[in-house]
């Protein structure tokens, strides 16, 4: 049976800031010397962080909605064309062969979007097909990732998912709110891209098998993410790891029955790092080691909670230090407003 093949991988970011630099340089002053906001930003588990607006420079956090989603473009662009020139060279594809171009972000928007001015940038073709996918939170490349593979397979043309998210532009005025603090020291910028092509013939790589997603919505408020006039503000509640470990396991040995499948039989994982906790739960939930989740931790400390791009992030980390055997299954997992859990099956081929 011919499936969706990933065979290329591209990531791009933007400049590189010490964390706890970050920190003293101007977040300490945003939040005048908080007690708090210091013990939460110094236990993210993060040394580094990328920025397109590094606010040891710029502070943004007056700045309106429609300023923040101007400077969006002109950010989001050359930094998603980065990475999707990554992937595509990774993956042997030249631009003009894509049938189906998917853009993700809750980050920021514009019409005519970031799919179409990269679309034209890149050399695809005119008659290249577009999907946006917006606002959907951190677990929306894997429904992102199941579009492109049901094209692929549908429409035997290969197929590009480009995951681009700037947190830095949303930097909110200095509160005592608690989520707020959080969303601060965890949030970072980057962009991933995969290239999809049909597995007939392909390179090696990774099939995806299957995506399945659970919305527990008796906790819709546990996650939010609402447009302000002062940019885009995060809701995040403590509650937020609980929850995950009641579904976790569930979620997962239901996507794996479907394919004869059980927790020991997966080679690899690449879950989500929302932060520390969310790892440390969902890997007790599931019974991980922590060799098996540290591709998560690897990413958290290097790069940040990139949103969307994140859990791409983590599978590429995790195919080049701990690649798993040949016809393994593969896990990843994403977690983001809703309270919502996406899941991804893939095999290694």
């Amino acid at each position: 049976m011919v499936t969706a093949r990933i065979v290329g991988h591209g990531s791009a970011f933007p400049t590189a800031m010490d964390h706890q630099e970050v920190w003293e340089q101007f977040f300490d002053r945003h939040y005048d010397g908080n007690r708090v906001a210091e013990k939460v930003w110094r236990s993210a588990g993060i040394e580094t962080r990328h920025a397109v607006a590094d606010p040891r420079k710029e502070d943004l956090s007056g700045w309106g909605t429609g300023a923040r989603m101007r400077r969006f473009v002109d950010e989001a662009v050359p930094l998603g064309r980065e990475a999707v020139e990554a992937a595509l060279k990774d993956a042997g594809v030249h631009a003009s062969d894509i049938g189906l171009f998917a853009v993700v972000s809750c980050t920021g928007y514009a019409t005519p979007g970031v799919d179409i001015l990269l679309a034209g940038e890149l050399g695809m073709s005119p008659d290249v097909q577009r999907l946006h996918i917006g606002h959907m939170g951190c677990y929306a490349a894997l429904p992102g990732l199941g579009a492109a593979a049901d094209f692929v397979v549908a429409r035997n043309k290969p197929a590009v998912l480009l995951c681009v998210e700037l947190p830095s532009l949303h930097v909110q005025p200095a509160t005592d709110d608690l989520q707020q603090m959080v969303a601060h020291a965890l949030f970072a910028d980057g962009a991933a891209a995969l290239v999809l092509v049909p597995s007939d013939g392909a390179a090696p790589g990774l099939d995806v098998l299957d995506v399945s997603a659970r919305t527990d919505a008796s906790t819709l408020d546990h996650m939010t993410w609402d447009v302000t006039d002062l940019g885009f503000r995060m809701g995040l509640s403590p509650k937020v790891p609980d929850v995950l470990a009641e579904h976790a396991r569930p979620v997962v040995e239901d996507l794996l029955a479907k394919h004869g499948l059980t927790v020991p039989d997966v080679g690899g994982w690449a879950i989500h790092p929302g932060g520390r906790r969310i790892v440390e739960v969902v890997g007790e939930a599931l019974d991980l080691t922590d060799a098996q989740v540290q591709a998560s931790y690897d990413v958290l400390r290097d790069v940040g909670n990139c949103s969307s791009a994140t859990v791409l992030f983590v599978l590429s980390r995790l195919l080049e230090t701990a690649p798993p055997l040949p016809g393994s299954p593969v896990v990843a997992m994403a977690f983001g407003p809703g309270l919502t859990l996406y899941n991804a099956l893939l095999r290694t081929a």
